[in-house]
């Protein structure tokens, strides 16, 4: 399926809504050359089991480039962080993980020293750019 966006007025794919939890939604768009997951709410330990299984989902789906759009996730513990490493493990020599993140997320992942293994991006269109050819 396919809408218009009514911003850039560009046909686009229409977001899929995931089977997440109560306090972290989500939906996701295959893309010709990757996939999007956009996150709103808390990735912390009670939702990190359905967040590990719906990525698995995605990614035997289609591409292997994955887009993580967190600007509304308003909570990030290790938990999430964990399914971030283990998802980008999971990509690593098959595709690749870019992060669009809040300040929030991207203090979580500075202050473990890990942005860079998780490339941050400041928007979804710098993280689309990113994507290698």
């Amino acid at each position: 399926m396919y809408a218009v966006s009514r911003a850039s007025k560009e046909i686009g794919p229409i977001a899929e809504p995931m089977n997440l939890t109560v306090s972290l939604r989500g939906s996701y768009e295959q893309r010709p050359t990757c996939q999007i997951v956009h996150l709103t709410g808390q990735f912390d330990a009670f939702s990190e089991p359905n967040v590990r299984k719906e990525f698995d989902r995605i990614l035997e789906s289609g591409p292997q480039h994955l887009i993580l759009d967190m600007k509304g996730i308003d909570f990030l513990d290790s938990s999430g962080l964990g399914v971030l490493i283990q998802t980008a493990k999971q990509i690593e020599g098959k595709g690749s993980l870019q992060i669009v993140g809040n300040p929030r997320v991207v203090q979580s992942i500075k202050l473990v020293r890990l942005e860079k293994f998780l490339p941050l991006r400041n928007t979804l269109e710098e993280a689309l750019e990113a994507l290698p050819n």
